[in-house]
């Protein structure tokens, strides 16, 4: 569509960008809002068919959602000028948190926000793990192997947090396997659309990988050491994480916290808290991980390297999305590793709870989860609301360990 100016790109993707709090969904309110329902940019059923093939893929199915919108109206300038608008404004502000809350001697205050805002993560991680198994369920094919791939998604995170990637891809084959094996005994031989839009997808996937990896195979040549671990980490939750989401918490914990030692627990809590208070993609978390690990290069090293891979889908991909979204292995994969992505999520509620330090911040966790599921309260309020309690403990007795 090339009536629309890049500045309105520009202009109108970092607006979602500043204000989109609250995560995935409210960028897709506003991705909505925006090309569908007052610009009319996009029809219903082709932002509708987008977002399902985003969440076909690996890495933060939001951005890749609003990097595609903006490649419909601008082609590959407009994805690039769109994306950077979208994920940009989130990333300073959260790297300027970052700065103030994993220093080595912050405030008394900010330790207390950051205590109380953490106790209140496993929360919310457990209300993100629901969100996504209501619908996951009600749409199952069968309902033992969806039981099976949650409790492998669950018991990977909780244990094995680094080979969460590997459970996830295996969970994907176990169903593409299963599937084609019912169809062949069933006399089926396949869709061959289908079939011909993934073999002809081959090249292009190559390609995708290849540039996706670009930046880690960079990295590891001219940095090596902490960088080429940071871009690592970094690369795994962009493109091998599916679900997105809350599904990178269990691999960024089990690498920054339990393999390299980059931060401390109570400082993950802090850094997941901030990824979900700041406007933006729920990713950005990553960045607080590498600054963490080496400073503000190597966040904005891990920054993008995560958000490559969305890049490289859309502009190397996006003319084949509506081939993907009928592509019946590409779903099959998808039902496997979904259910075990969203057992991810409760798995890390495990592993987050388990970071708590105070006895204070159980109570802080308890009146989270009445906010989050009797209440029904917003993420960022309940967060908010935890950080406040935090300040208050932590002002009134002089330490967050009272």
């Amino acid at each position: 569509m090339p009536g629309v100016p890049l500045t309105t790109v520009l202009r109108e993707w970092g607006r979602i960008g500043v204000t989109g709090f609250g995560g995935p969904p409210a960028h897709i309110r506003l991705l909505r809002q925006l090309c569908v329902e007052r610009e009319e940019w996009l029809d219903a059923r082709e932002f509708e068919d987008a977002i399902a093939v985003c969440n076909l893929m690996p890495g933060p199915a939001s951005t890749q959602l609003a990097i595609f919108c903006a490649w419909r109206l601008r082609g590959r300038a407009g994805a690039l000028i769109g994306g950077a608008a979208f994920i940009v404004p989130g990333l300073i502000v959260i790297l300027a948190l970052a700065v103030l809350f994993v220093s080595k001697s912050p405030p008394l205050a900010v330790l207390g926000a950051g205590a109380g805002a953490g106790g209140a993560v496993p929360a919310v991680a457990a209300a993100a793990g629901w969100s996504l198994a209501v619908p996951s369920w009600r749409n199952r094919r069968a309902a033992a192997r969806w039981l099976c791939y949650l409790a492998a998604g669950f018991a990977a995170a909780a244990t094995i947090g680094p080979w969460l990637v590997v459970v996830l891809l295996a969970c994907g084959a176990v169903e593409l396997i299963v599937r084609t094996a019912a169809a062949r005994r069933a006399g089926r031989d396949g869709d061959g659309g289908a079939g011909n839009g993934g073999a002809g997808d081959g090249g292009g996937g190559a390609k995708l990988r290849g540039l996706a990896a670009a930046p880690l195979a960079v990295t590891w040549l001219a940095g090596g050491g902490v960088l080429a671990s940071v871009a690592w980490v970094a690369f795994k939750v962009g493109a091998l994480s599916f679900g997105g989401g809350f599904v990178i918490i269990p691999l960024m914990q089990a690498d920054a916290v339990g393999r390299y030692h980059w931060m401390t627990g109570a400082q993950f809590l802090n850094a997941v808290a901030l990824g979900q208070i700041t406007p933006g993609p729920v990713v950005q978390t990553v960045a607080v991980v590498g600054y963490a690990a080496a400073g503000i290069g190597a966040a904005l090293l891990a920054s993008a390297v995560a958000f490559a891979p969305s890049f490289a889908f859309v502009l190397l991909g996006g003319r084949h999305f509506d081939r993907i979204r009928g592509d019946q292995r590409a779903r099959a994969f998808l039902e496997g590793a979904g259910p075990a992505a969203i057992g991810a999520i409760f798995g890390s509620v495990v592993t987050l709870t388990r970071e708590i330090s105070h006895p204070w911040q159980y109570l802080v966790l308890a009146g989270a989860l009445v906010l989050l599921f009797a209440v029904r309260r917003g993420v960022v309020l309940t967060l908010l609301a935890a950080a406040a309690v935090g300040i208050a403990v932590a002002l009134a007795a002089g330490t967050v360990s009272p």
